[in-house]
């Protein structure tokens, strides 16, 4: 035993310097040091500090065999191993993986559980005041009720083939993170679905829950340089009527309230019929769409058997 004990002392290791990471002050570091980097560098420690003592702990058994691998380890203490077996880190997370104790860990978990249309755990990464903004719709969503009656119209919108497809998750600081994703039918993505999330993470406990989100989505129009003309036109008239300017970015829900009206009154009786008459041409087209696309595969299922 005493000869394996040699032995195991005479296996070559890979070591990882982080005493001169860790021993630096933090104003020498070229970022800002944050709570986050102070969790960080924990989190790489004792995770450094397990895979070095399940490396001893194989070794031992490649060397011993599991008996004598036992008797070995008995006698041998928890610093020795290098890691605590009684640790949270040890026990629980090697069962059940790390929980998301990061923004973009949160994240992910969040889009998984809208993928799986698990609303119930879905409602557990939303805080109580949730402030949802959803740059499709024109009032935002404030709680956890009315975001979580927004999220299980999506998922049932969704159906059973649609999902998100996270490309990339960014984490800033104050526990904030952004996304850019997409949708795929069947791992196929689907066009003009692309779009950008922005999260305001909180903590509660020892998790995270998203208190704050704007969501941004691709627009099917693709206007081109129409944007830059009317961009340089309203800058122009921002500059020529400043006071206007200010009174309408500081209320623009108001301005567009009586242009509501000024339609409602002027352009409503004129308009409304030719839209309906619109409207039912395009439901008339597709319903017709629909007819021919059912014979064809009728056809299709009699020549084809």
């Amino acid at each position: 035993m005493v000869g394996a004990l040699n032995l195991l002392g005479k296996v070559p290791r890979q070591h990882v310097c982080f005493k001169a990471m860790v021993d630096l002050p933090h104003n020498s570091f070229p970022f800002r040091s944050s709570c986050q980097f102070q969790q960080w560098r924990t989190r790489i420690q004792q995770q450094r500090a397990i895979s070095i003592g399940r490396q001893k702990i194989k070794t031992l058994k490649t060397l011993t065999g599991k008996r004598g691998s036992s008797t070995i380890m008995s006698s041998m203490g928890d610093d020795d191993l290098g890691f605590d077996p009684s640790s949270p880190s040890e026990t629980e997370d090697d069962d059940l993986g790390f929980g998301p104790s990061s923004p973009s860990e949160t994240i992910k978990h969040f889009y998984t559980c809208i993928n799986e249309k698990n609303l119930k755990q879905l409602e557990g990464y939303i805080s109580e005041d949730c402030f949802f903004e959803e740059c499709s719709f024109l009032d935002p969503f404030n709680g956890k009720k009315e975001v979580m009656y927004f999220f299980d119209q999506l998922t049932r919108n969704m159906g059973p083939n649609v999902k998100f497809s996270v490309e990339n998750v960014c984490e800033g600081e104050n526990f904030t993170a952004g996304v850019n994703w997409h949708l795929e039918w069947k791992e196929t993505e689907v066009p003009f679905t692309r779009g950008c999330s922005f999260y305001e993470c909180s903590k509660a406990g020892d998790r995270l829950l998203i208190k704050k989100a704007r969501v941004v989505i691709e627009s099917p129009i693709k206007p081109g340089g129409i944007v830059l003309v009317l961009l340089k036109n309203v800058t122009m008239v921002f500059d020529e009527f400043p006071k206007a300017a200010v009174w309408f970015l500081k209320s623009p829900q108001v301005i567009l309230q009586f242009l509501l009206k000024i339609y409602a009154v002027l352009l409503a009786p004129i308009f409304n019929p030719i839209l309906a008459g619109y409207l039912k041409v395009w439901e008339l087209t597709a319903l017709l769409f629909a007819f021919a696309l059912k014979i064809l595969v009728l056809i299709g299922k009699i020549l084809f058997k």
